[in-house]
């Protein structure tokens, strides 16, 4: 295996791994301040003790996920030195932003919050986690706004081999960011919920602290229905957007190899042969693909090999079809698991509303599990995002095999590679080692009157 490969199988598995924290702390930021609002507005201690016990695992979360953060920087400059050469002089600024002000003030208070339980005012001190909750939202939006670029690029100029930002202003005002940014912040409203309602299942389930534990599954349910949507409309509108910035990517989603007619149907599955660039069995739906790409119900959708051609007349010679399996599968688990997260959401939604959540003995069971339906969602999501580019690591700019390290060999990468791995399974071991041990001690032990108030 060369050394582009194993430097994308790195960068893969860190991204991957680093963001399967990274939504779950925006979301339980925003969860834990309803629930810290709530106990400042009733003045009842039941939501005080909820912020506390959702905080302990919001801490051990952002822990994780700072460290996964900087191995992930450690892997760019090692195994992707060209590419970071080439975009340096326009992700410089977004991320020193993202770094020096967005992580700074996150941290800062989320520090002030852990420390300032009954030593700052209450409103004082409800304002912290508020703005935990805020600095982690920009943080993604500084992210996302490099990743944007490499999807779209705008606001650059090419000075001696070397993209150059010419105008922050449109880097901010990228059409790929103002689709991707909700999409990903719906998703980690989402995966945040659901991991609340999930533990909370469990503790219900157990009969431990469960009053505690329906308030919090209640609030859950109900952001989970609400967000779960919202990220399926959001993602509708990625879609749209798709047509006009990367048909191709489009096209390899649907493994729509020619050209659709007027009215283009939406693949359920299907058999893909890359090889011979056609599929064999598969299912369609008719119009899904023209409501999908337009919101109506003609319109045609450019297919891989006509789209091939109008690149190789645009770049140059070389193949530009990603890898149609990967990007078809991907989108459909993604939304798969969206699906079924909305389908939960609502029925739990219902459960509350009518009173009877101890009448869904069963559905509680499925709601532990269904824990990871966001995090399959979001990884699937990013892979079909990231594949679906290939083979270019900026869009039209730069490919993935310009921009590995001329100098590190397949050797290199593949003992960092191994060391990481290693690395990331030990810390996934003691995470969730940590996680358990306090759902089932702090989720099952009554908070001390001393603590309460």
């Amino acid at each position: 295996m060369e050394a582009v490969d194993l430097a994308r199988w790195q960068f893969g598995i860190t991204t991957v791994y680093h963001f399967l924290f990274v939504p779950l702390s925006i979301g339980l930021a925003y969860l834990i301040a309803v629930m810290q609002t709530m106990y400042v507005v009733k003045k009842d201690d039941k939501y005080k003790a909820m912020a506390q016990f959702w905080g302990k695992i919001f801490l051990l979360n952002f822990a994780v996920g700072v460290v996964t953060g900087i191995m992930q920087e450690f892997q760019f400059g090692m195994n992707w030195a060209d590419y970071s050469r080439f975009v340096g002089a326009v992700f410089g600024g977004p991320l020193a932003v993202e770094a020096l002000v967005s992580f700074f003030l996150e941290s800062t208070f989320l520090g002030i919050w852990i420390f300032g339980w009954d030593r700052l005012p209450k409103k004082v001190h409800l304002a912290c986690i508020w703005l935990v909750a805020i600095a982690a939202t920009l943080s993604a939006l500084w992210i996302l706004s490099a990743n944007s670029f490499m999807q779209e690029p705008v606001g650059y100029e090419i000075v001696n081999g070397r993209a150059e930002m010419t105008d922050f202003f449109a880097l901010l005002g990228n059409p790929q960011l103002w689709v991707e940014f909700p999409h990903v912040i719906f998703g980690a409203l989402s995966t945040g919920a659901l991991f609340v309602t999930g533990i909370s299942a469990y503790q219900i389930l157990r009969k431990r602290r469960t009053e505690m534990f329906k308030t919090s599954f209640a609030i859950g349910i109900v952001v989970a229905l609400a967000s779960s949507l919202l990220t399926a409309f959001a993602g509708h509108d990625q879609a749209q957007h798709l047509m006009s910035s990367q048909p191709m990517k489009m096209a390899a989603s649907e493994a729509l190899w020619e050209t659709s007619g007027d009215s283009a149907p939406w693949t359920l599955v299907a058999t893909i042969d890359p090889e011979k660039q056609e599929n064999g069995f598969q299912i369609d739906i008719p119009y899904a693909l023209s409501i999908l790409a337009y919101n109506k119900l003609e319109g045609k959708v450019p297919g891989m090999l006509d789209l091939q051609k109008d690149y190789e007349e645009k770049y140059g010679p070389g193949d530009y079809i990603p890898p149609v399996r990967t990007t078809f599968w991907s989108f459909r688990i993604m939304v798969g698991a969206g699906m079924l997260m909305i389908l939960l959401s609502f029925i739990g939604t219902v459960a509350v509303l009518r009173n009877k959540l101890d009448n869904y003995r069963r559905y509680l069971k499925w709601m532990t599990p269904a824990i990871a339906l966001p995090f399959i969602a979001n990884t699937s999501g990013w892979i079909m995002t990231e594949v679906g580019r290939q083979p270019w690591i900026v869009f039209g700019l730069q490919k993935t095999e310009d921009g590995v390290s001329p100098l590190v060999t397949p050797g290199m990468v593949a003992t960092s590679l191994i060391g990481f791995t290693v690395v990331y399974g030990i810390l996934a071991a003691v995470f969730i080692y940590l996680v358990v041990h306090t759902v089932r001690k702090d989720g099952s032990t009554e908070p001390t009157a001393e603590a309460a108030h």
